[in-house]
């Protein structure tokens, strides 16, 4: 933030700090303060971890979040976080250290209380509330004071998150040795965000340091590329911007990605259940996981995805009554649709339904662009055959908002995943049989997107 607002930020803090020791001395709480016996550092271990922050305003936006519940969004959280971040500052953030302990009664994981710590009362006062480890920024401390709020926190096993922004201040960081160090992307000075601040100093770090990235983090790709040089990621604002928080969680944790072919509700609980965002039913009659209306029907009032009907040399008629009646997410064409028709089509549809097209792929592809589709889903020529494609023909096409389909298994997912699409197509390779999911391999996929492991 700029220095103005920073400066007026350490003055009211100040009066805050002397308004509570006035009214509630350190002597009084003290002594009923219990040492914290939930790890902080332990829990960033599994990388990548996630600090998911509640944060209601700040200077920079105003209030961020109107409908600010902590207690909803701490049950979500409690879901997805290794640790949550909870805001304390009052005046220009609108925090409250009671916020802390409504977390508490309602998670077991580690709570990082965030303020502005300048004086040892306060990380007194935030382990009283519950807190689990505080933050320490170098961009408001002198060595001295950090060394004291230090002391004070290890003596209560509180965690520190030592930010950082500048390469001088890593140099502090590391002769205070500190042991989790967060780099916020955000320039304090201008207010300006870049994430290319952490792919410049995080890889200056020495490896047996925790690294995290604050700030700016607004996508799946943006993690699984920083991931490489850092252990976790801090994220608030864009979180809490959203109206739908948990599907927020789950695109930025998980992907974008689809679950293609659901013939039955267990299996769209499945995927509801381990990550998934989109459920796929298919309309097509000559299909193997062709769905029934009331086979749909049972799906989607049993599982709340984001529904995308698929549908191939359907006529507009057929379409809308589709969308209508099973209120479709999206429409996803996998047939001989040209320019045209897609153009009537989305004349007809309401406008909030999306219009995705699958593109058959080989060496000779050439993808146009297209105002009226909103996703091109790049599958095998044959398409549905459960059978891959050769993904380096990808590499000539801008696949950031592209899903891949076509062959996806347990064996390929994680290298699928390393490609840049904006999510993968899922169907036949976590079946038992067709249209039949299997729930052990759907979590197993949802694993290898969450924590990038190699099957």
């Amino acid at each position: 933030m700029k220095k103005d607002i920073l400066s007026k930020i350490l003055s009211s803090t100040y009066q805050w700090i002397e308004y509570k020791k006035n009214n509630i001395p350190l002597n009084y709480f003290k002594n009923k303060i219990i040492k914290s016996n939930n790890c902080f550092e332990n829990a960033l271990k599994k990388k990548p971890a996630f600090i998911l922050e509640c944060k209601k305003s700040s200077p920079l936006n105003g209030i961020i979040r109107k409908n600010y519940n902590i207690s909803q969004i701490i049950s979500i959280y409690n879901k997805y976080a290794d640790v949550i971040s909870v805001i304390t500052e009052e005046k220009y953030f609108h925090g409250n250290f009671q916020y802390l302990l409504q977390a508490r009664k309602q998670t077991k994981k580690p709570l990082l209380c965030k303020d502005f710590f300048i004086d040892p009362y306060q990380v007194y006062y935030a382990r009283y509330h519950q807190a689990d480890a505080i933050l320490l920024m170098l961009s408001i401390l002198d060595d001295d004071t950090y060394r004291k709020l230090s002391d004070v926190a290890k003596s209560m096993n509180l965690g520190i998150l030592t930010e950082v922004h500048t390469l001088e201040e890593l140099k502090r960081a590391l002769y205070l040795n500190a042991t989790v160090i967060g780099i916020n992307n955000r320039n304090l000075n201008n207010l300006s965000v870049s994430i290319k601040n952490t792919e410049i100093i995080a890889p200056l770090i020495p490896r047996n340091k925790i690294i995290i990235c604050e700030s700016g983090i607004q996508s799946y790709q943006e993690i699984r590329k920083l991931s490489k040089i850092v252990h976790g990621f801090l994220i608030g604002t864009y979180l809490m911007r959203s109206k739908d928080l948990e599907l927020r969680v789950r695109k930025i944790i998980y992907g974008d990605n689809k679950i293609c072919g659901l013939t039955d509700k267990n299996s769209a609980k499945s995927a509801k259940k381990y990550g998934c965002i989109y459920g796929g039913l298919i309309f097509v009659s000559h299909s193997l996981r062709n769905v029934t209306d009331l086979q749909a029907e049972k799906i989607i009032t049993n599982s709340s995805l984001n529904y995308v009907g698929v549908f191939c040399n359907s006529n507009y008629k057929y379409i809308l009554t589709k969308v209508k009646k099973f209120n479709l997410y999206a429409v996803q064409l996998h047939g001989l649709e040209d320019r045209t028709f897609i153009k009537r089509l989305r004349k007809y549809l309401p406008e909030n339904v999306r219009i995705w097209k699958s593109i058959s792929v080989n060496k000779d592809t050439v993808i146009k662009k297209n105002k009226y589709i909103d996703r091109y889903v790049l599958d095998n020529e044959s398409g549905g055959t459960g059978k891959m494609f050769d993904w380096n023909l990808t590499k000539k096409f801008n696949v950031s908002n592209m899903m891949l389909a076509g062959g996806l298994t347990l064996h390929n997912t994680f290298l699928a995943s390393t490609l840049g699409f904006k999510g993968l197509d899922f169907n036949s390779g976590l079946e038992k049989s067709p249209g039949l999911k299997d729930s052990k391999k759907i979590k197993s996929i949802f694993e290898i997107l969450r924590f990038y492991l190699k099957k």
